[in-house]
């Protein structure tokens, strides 16, 4: 598995790893295991954290993070780049191995485009280049799956159907542009929080969920005309993350009105996304939401991008 002839401490690697948008998000019943079979399209778009991994002598693995919500995530072994990081260097079997983790944060936190499985699989592919494993990507994809259901895709990036948990992944095509705005919550989310409340009010409503692959929206994207994919967009969890944070009814409300062609909870939530006709159309509903109440923070971006790109830069030998 590993490459003698490769460099570790002589190196930096930096990463930069996409966010995620559901475009469908397709619920089934709760499993045994406690989790949901699910049918969703990942669509990466271009917001990316940056991991940086540089080599260490003496074996330890650390964290230092910087930008959107840095402040609030823990740098130790909870941590999931961390625990990337530890679960490669295991399988490796070599325990020796080390390296100082850096991430700078864009991704919103806690905000439903798997901001941290992105740190994750930043981490996978740094440090396998750093320390010179031989990897194979079906390999790597599996590890990505031991530590979350979004780090395969997070991995892969492009457009997906995933399967199963959402780490059963078949890409699709799709490569013509389209356009989004991204509206950030002032607050967070959580994701076991929003599928139990989804399993509260289907229950509630006597709904048998359904996680059925949603063919209509995965030919739309292949044609890449926005305005088909708008009406097809779905997410099955949206009306959980309004009922536990009902300040996104606004919100998405708001991003109808000054203009999108259609608007959805991204993911778990609560960062909502509105998707556009073309750049201009994209510039017009952002500067729109721009004051909306309710709206930290807006950006526009477009997908699908490539998935994790790695470059590596010399450093001073210590």
């Amino acid at each position: 598995m590993r490459n003698p002839s490769s460099p570790v401490v002589s190196q930096r690697i930096h990463v930069r790893v996409p966010a995620k948008i559901n475009l469908a998000l397709c619920v089934g019943s709760r499993r045994v295991d406690g989790f949901h079979d699910l049918s969703t399209v990942f669509h990466a778009v271009s917001l990316w954290d940056d991991v940086v991994a540089v080599g260490r002598r003496d074996g330890r693995i650390t964290l230092t993070m910087s930008g959107e919500g840095s402040e609030l995530l823990p740098c130790d072994e909870t941590n999931l780049a961390v625990r990337a990081a530890l679960l490669l260097r295991e399988q490796a079997g070599e325990p020796g191995l080390g390296a100082d983790l850096r991430i700078e944060k864009r991704v919103p936190l806690a905000g439903g485009m798997a901001g941290g499985s992105a740190d994750a699989a930043g981490a996978l592919v740094a440090c396998a280049r750093l320390w010179g494993l031989d990897v194979p990507p079906g390999e790597l994809l599996a590890l990505g799956a031991q530590l979350g259901s979004d780090v395969p895709f997070s991995l892969l990036g492009g457009n997906a159907l995933g399967r199963g948990r959402g780490e059963r992944l078949h890409p699709l095509a799709g490569a013509v542009p389209l356009h989004w705005v991204v509206a950030a919550a002032p607050d967070g989310l959580s994701t076991p929080a929003v599928y139990r409340r989804f399993d509260e009010l289907t229950a509630h409503d006597g709904l048998v969920p359904d996680s059925g692959v949603p063919t209509d929206l995965i030919a739309a994207l292949e044609s890449g005309d926005p305005r088909e994919v708008a009406p097809l967009l779905r997410n099955d969890l949206q009306a959980a993350a309004v009922d536990l944070h009902p300040g996104l009814a606004a919100t998405l409300d708001a991003g109808l009105a000054v203009g999108a062609l259609a608007g959805i909870v991204s993911g778990s939530g609560p960062t909502c996304v509105f998707l556009c006709a073309d750049e201009r159309h994209a510039g017009a509903v952002a500067g729109g939401l721009s004051s909306a109440r309710g709206v930290r923070a807006v950006q526009r971006v477009t997908g699908p991008v490539p998935g994790p790109c790695a470059a590596a830069l010399p450093v001073a030998r210590v």
